[in-house]
């Protein structure tokens, strides 16, 4: 797979300005290995209404396109959205009320650390060694995932992985429409049935309805309790610092803060809580995924955001089916991609020995659990300035 250094990719897009070519389109679903699952699992599972979650999500990637004009993804909340699946199978404590609820503890959460200029005051403390191992513990971490997502069908994984990078960099026909046709066409062989119930969808318009009038008491302490504030170091790690520092290093022409992105997250969490949707955040990986397809600029987010604003609207009744039309090998396929997308742009190790160990430890926690492994770094980083990490 080609990758692009970092001073091409800014060279590709140097001007604020987004567009919508045919590049731009491929890389609005480079990041489908990580929204398609999460969406299912909180529509099938939890049973949100797709609206809420679908409008959410367009009208914030609308939003932070237009105004970053990079590829800034918006994603689901991945600690957050696990533990809700699962708890939502085992017990009856996770309701959509407690979602919406943990939406909006996040959203004031990340909007008083924004701005407050607490959140400036937090990411100086974290070492660069930290951060090169988040990136690097998040892109091994996608490609493993992916590897698994692959393993449900390894003959279809690995068709669409060769057609996929056969075509990697072609702007004459980008990859990864390629691989959604494919994917598409392997869903529909295999399950026929979801192409009757798209077939059968009936087009019916739908407005935004506030979603907070029947929320008790309990469900704001189990959304704050058990889904939100285990899910802040996580998003401190990966969808505020790294996502900073991945941005100003592709797009120094249009770098950003961490502050900036605190208070983008918490505006856009209060916003999806308010509506129905679920809790949302940046990440490095997302950036990646779109990048690794070809986007260049926020055109791609704003195409990826009208898509799924126009579903919320119009199609909400289908988009479940929809989105198991594509079969799960071929989204391993995209997220293992974006890990080597976010892997190989981190792969530059710092120089000293102690630091080096910093980066790999941290990456190897990150593989499993982004939280354990900033904070291993944390405290690793501190052994070693006091000379007390020898290894």
């Amino acid at each position: 797979m080609a990758t692009e250094p970092a001073s091409e990719v800014a060279t590709a897009s140097n001007h604020a300005v987004n567009r919508y070519d045919r590049m731009e389109w491929a890389g609005a679903f480079g990041d489908l290995g990580t929204l398609i699952p999460f969406v299912v699992a909180y529509i099938g599972v939890l049973k949100l209404d797709p609206f809420g979650v679908l409008f959410g999500f367009g009208v914030s990637m609308l939003v932070c396109g237009l105004y970053y004009k990079t590829p800034f993804p918006v994603q689901p909340m991945k600690a957050i959205g696990a533990v809700a699946s699962i708890q939502a199978v085992q017990t009856a404590f996770v309701t959509p009320a407690a979602v919406y609820s943990a939406a909006l503890a996040t959203g004031v959460i990340w909007l008083l650390l924004g701005l407050s200029g607490l959140m400036a005051r937090v990411a100086r403390l974290v070492p660069a060694s930290v951060v090169v191992g988040i990136v690097l513990g998040l892109g091994f971490g996608f490609m493993l995932q992916g590897i698994k997502m692959m393993q449900a069908d390894w003959v279809i994984a690995i068709i669409g992985a060769a057609g996929t990078l056969l075509l990697m960099g072609n702007r004459t026909l980008p990859a990864m429409f390629v691989l959604l046709a494919f994917g598409a066409v392997v869903g529909g062989i295999q399950h026929p049935e979801l192409l009757t119930r798209l077939g059968d969808a009936s087009i019916g318009f739908r407005t935004p309805t506030f979603a907070l009038t029947d929320i008790t008491w309990n469900q704001v302490f189990v959304g704050v309790v058990l889904l939100a504030l285990p899910q802040i170091p996580l998003t401190l790690g990966n969808a505020v610092i790294a996502v900073t520092d991945e941005n100003n290093r592709l797009f120094p022409h249009r770098s950003v803060t961490e502050s900036r992105v605190a208070v983008s997250t918490g505006v856009m969490n209060l916003f999806s809580g308010s509506v129905g949707g679920v809790p949302m955040c940046h990440g490095a990986g997302g950036m990646a995924a779109h990048i690794a397809f070809g986007a260049r600029t926020g055109g791609s987010i704003v195409i990826l955001g009208g898509m799924l604003l126009a579903l919320a609207l119009f199609f909400s009744h289908s988009v479940e089916a929809l989105f198991q039309l594509f079969p799960t090998a071929v989204l391993g396929v995209v997220l293992f991609l974006a890990g080597v997308q976010l892997a190989v742009g981190s792969s530059v190790l710092p120089a000293g020995r102690g630091d080096r160990v910093v980066v790999l430890v941290c990456a190897a926690l990150c593989m499993w659990n982004v939280a354990a492994g900033f904070l291993m770094g944390i405290l690793l980083h501190h052994l070693n300035l006091r000379g007390l990490l020898k290894l």
